[in-house]
């Protein structure tokens, strides 16, 4: 009879089990669903807005595509050791070491439909230079409140090769 206990309970789970189980596979499923419908929704920037929180990436555009971070278009044309940035409209011309500050803006995060975190946030190119097609650029995002970098990657294209330094 012991032999026959003893398979049950190894077959059979425990109500505690199943629910622990239940538990931890609702928190899976909760957390998936988070990054799924994690969206961020870029504004205009209120006047004003102070950028306490900074953080730095290695960058690289391809040239002569465009690229958009956030809400800003951006296209870049280089030759030699200067660059043509073309960033909602207005053209710049950069040499290496220069920077080129794009308009801040307002992010609006969300979560399962629900407002998580508002911030404004402002973007900082400094070129560094051309390596085959790409031009490559320190990225410099400064934000209101401190934003995790999961969240900043949802602004940063894949086709920037994004790096934090």
């Amino acid at each position: 009879m012991a032999d026959i206990n003893e398979s049950q309970n190894l077959t059979g789970w425990s109500t505690g089990a199943k629910v622990l189980v239940g538990i931890i596979a609702a928190v899976i499923v909760i957390a998936v669903l988070a990054i799924l419908t994690l969206t961020v929704a870029v504004l205009d920037a209120q006047a004003g807005a102070e950028y306490p929180y900074t953080t730095t990436y290695s960058v690289s555009l391809p040239d002569g595509q465009p690229v958009t971070i956030g809400s800003s278009r951006i296209l870049v044309t280089s030759y030699n050791n200067e660059l043509i940035a073309d960033v909602d409209g207005t053209k710049e011309k950069l040499v290496v070491g220069q920077q080129r500050v794009i308009s801040p803006r307002h992010a609006q995060i969300t979560v399962l439909g629900l407002p998580v975190i508002d911030t404004d946030f402002q973007i900082t190119l400094t070129y560094l230079g051309s390596t085959g097609t790409n031009a490559n650029f320190a990225m410099t995002v400064r934000t209101g409140k401190q934003v995790p970098e999961l969240v900043l990657r949802q602004l940063i294209p894949p086709t920037m090769n994004a790096q934090p330094v």
